[in-house]
């Protein structure tokens, strides 16, 4: 079972209506998605330092037919 926080913010009125604007949905959603992509950023971050450093075995066809 996910439990969850309850947290009072104050957020400027402007970010928060760009944010609200991006992402189409409520504050709540807003807020969550934001926290979501802080959280994902240092993984992103550390796919972006392997670009051109890994190689790959399976030519871009065989990850095709092995769908």
């Amino acid at each position: 079972m996910e439990t969850a926080r309850k947290i009072t913010v104050e957020v400027p009125l402007e970010l928060l209506k760009k944010a609200r604007r991006a992402s189409g949905t409520g504050i709540t959603q807003t807020v969550r998605t934001g926290l979501q992509l802080v959280a994902a950023s240092r993984t992103y971050a550390r796919l972006r330092q392997l670009r051109g450093k890994v190689r790959f075995t399976r030519t871009l066809a065989e990850l095709k037919a092995d769908r």
